[in-house]
């Protein structure tokens, strides 16, 4: 995992979208990822009794459902330290390894920005 600080005005948008999502839902995490066009999607945490998602691998199935084929960056806000292994493989399939994952507080100050890979 590579770490770094960088945040530029796109990174940026998509930590307030997960942000938001998370607030709005009232859910653990929300996430949202940026695909090859620009493209947004925006997910919170999923918990159902069938079905349990976390919000980053909402967000990576979302793009996937609407046709992404690639994606630039993915955000996730979370209490946790790290994004979660699982997180960051589902980045990395539709992304690859190099694809920077930025994890934030619930306050949307970035933590640390690791790799998908």
């Amino acid at each position: 995992m590579t770490q770094s600080t960088d945040l530029g005005a796109e990174d940026r948008k998509i930590i307030t979208l997960a942000r938001s999502a998370r607030a709005r839902n009232g859910v653990a995490e929300g996430a949202a990822v940026r695909d090859e066009t620009g493209r947004t999607y925006v997910a919170g945490t999923v918990e159902l009794d069938s079905l349990k998602l976390s919000a980053l691998r909402t967000a990576v199935a979302m793009a996937v459902a609407s046709g992404a084929t690639s994606l630039e960056a993915a955000a996730v806000v979370t209490t946790a330290e790290a994004a979660a292994a699982e997180d960051r493989a589902a980045v990395c399939d539709l992304g690859g390894p190099a694809t920077p994952v930025l994890v934030a507080g619930p306050d949307g100050v970035l933590r640390t920005t690791v790799t998908a890979g």
